[in-house]
């Protein structure tokens, strides 16, 4: 396994042992995370996670006067920690502090990422504070039953996202309903556009059609377009990411965001219809690469709640994290150390933007229930959302519509034992959610049954004792 890109110094020997033991350490996670044959247990990835934090805890001893040292060591245990914090999800641990690992990762690249592509939605923001303040309830909760050290590197990252996410929300601070309304729309139009710009064949008239969006909400602001004579629209668009660099620490007025915001979209416009979905050949490895991983993710997508295991983001993590640790102040550079022009170096930020945004969603998204109780909770989410639609649509005529549903139910609830969803004679994580999903399934299925019951007794005539026989 290749280690992520990091600071390389001089191993000191005393290390050695540590980097010997997390290695073996890694090389066991991997196995088990390949491994299919089997649920992951519990008790294997406790297991390695104690002995990660053996280690953690004589590193810490051995650096004591030398804390910000960064060399293999760190980058082995950054792969160790990402791969136990999936495990924890996969395993339905997701309120323990270990699984907060990997997802606080994710969004500190996910925040410098939109903040580097200069557009964001709110939806974005909002999304990502819940989800901040969840993983520190999960942190602080976690005082007594984990380490010190990971417990205060986890607060460390936390404040770090937190100081982002406030700046990129000020941004926004000065953005009316009415502004926010016209912004919303134009995030989407740029983030469809540059989707647009990756797809195999340019749709050229889908792209047109976006621009005459562009041009009617021109007209709405009573704006005109930017004259770019003697200039490309790539250059142009390169002025004004500078310009927004240079007054990032600026809050500036809502109707200004939304104009620069717009020009954007239109000379957006302008390059990728001349480019055609053709990008730099000096890059052509990296988009090849980028559009692989993305394309794998949003396929994901459509088999996630069935057959996704949480551990199986780590190769598309890394493979990321590489590329992206291989820029240099943000720049992509070909092989002779050259930067990308604009519709490169906008194009591959696109894409590992949007594939950090997937794994983002992927982890916030697991079920807090071990995959050995998967099968049966998808189960029971599908069998959930066919009786809410059954009562949403007016209910059933007849109770005996029902018995489908119940004899399914019934069918789940008989395979516990003591009251526990058992695995041979093992307990699975995840009972009390799984329990709950039950009872919710039984008791919407009792009130359709109870209605359907009043609704025929309400339509039974009532007899007023005169004989109709002939």
């Amino acid at each position: 396994m290749t280690d992520s890109p990091a600071f390389r110094v001089p191993l000191d020997p005393s290390e050695q042992p540590i980097l010997d033991r997390i290695l073996h350490i890694r090389d066991n996670l991997s196995i088990l995370k390949g491994d299919r044959t089997s649920y992951v247990k519990s008790s294997d990835v406790l297991k390695y996670y104690n002995q990660l934090i053996e280690q953690v805890e004589q590193l810490n001893r051995i650096r004591e006067t030398k804390r910000d040292e960064q060399n293999r060591v760190d980058t082995v245990l950054d792969d160790c920690f990402q791969l136990i914090s999936l495990f924890f999800l996969t395993i339905g641990r997701n309120q323990e502090a270990p699984a907060v690992y990997s997802a606080i990762s994710t969004v500190k690249r996910l925040l410098d990422h939109l903040k580097e592509a200069g557009f964001y939605s709110p939806h974005d923001l909002t999304s990502i504070s819940q989800h901040i303040e969840q993983w520190q309830a999960a942190v602080t909760q976690g005082k007594d039953a984990h380490s010190p050290h990971l417990l205060t590197l986890l607060n460390a990252r936390i404040d770090v996202c937190r100081e982002r996410l406030h700046e990129l929300q000020t941004r926004l601070s000065s953005l009316d309903p009415e502004m926010m309304g016209t912004y919303e729309k134009l995030v989407s139009i740029l983030r469809s556009l540059s989707y647009c710009n990756t797809r195999s064949k340019f749709p050229a008239k889908e792209v047109k059609e976006y621009e005459d969006q562009l041009l009617q909400i021109q007209a709405e602001l009573h704006e005109t377009r930017i004259v770019h004579d003697g200039k490309s629209a790539e250059q142009v668009y390169a002025e004004r990411l500078a310009s927004l660099s240079l007054t990032e620490s600026e809050v500036t007025d809502g109707p200004t965001v939304v104009r620069a915001l717009l020009a954007r979209c239109l000379l957006w416009v302008e390059v990728i219809t001349e480019k055609q979905g053709k990008i730099d050949e000096r890059f052509q490895d990296t988009y090849d690469k980028l559009i692989r991983i993305r394309n794998n993710l949003e396929q994901m997508n459509l088999t996630q709640a069935w057959s996704l295991r949480e551990t199986d983001l780590y190769s598309f993590q890394r493979q990321l994290d590489r590329i992206d640790e291989s820029r240099v102040n943000g720049n992509f550079l070909d092989t002779e150390g050259r930067p990308a022009d604009l519709h490169a170096q906008r194009t591959l930020l696109y894409l590992l933007r949007k594939s950090y945004a997937f794994i983002y969603q992927y982890i916030v998204s697991s079920e807090p229930v071990s995959e050995a109780l998967l099968p049966i909770y998808n189960q029971l989410l599908t069998l959930k959302r066919c009786l809410v639609e059954v009562k949403r649509s007016g209910g059933v005529d007849s109770p005996r519509e029902l018995y489908p549903y119940s004899m399914k139910l019934n069918s789940i609830d008989n395979m516990k034992k003591d009251g526990k969803f058992m695995v041979g004679n093992d307990i699975p994580e995840g009972q009390a959610s799984v329990s709950a999903l039950l009872a919710e399934c039984f008791d919407l299925a009792y009130e359709l049954r109870e209605e359907s019951q009043k609704d025929q007794e309400d339509e039974t005539p009532v007899s007023n004792g005169v004989s109709v026989a002939g």
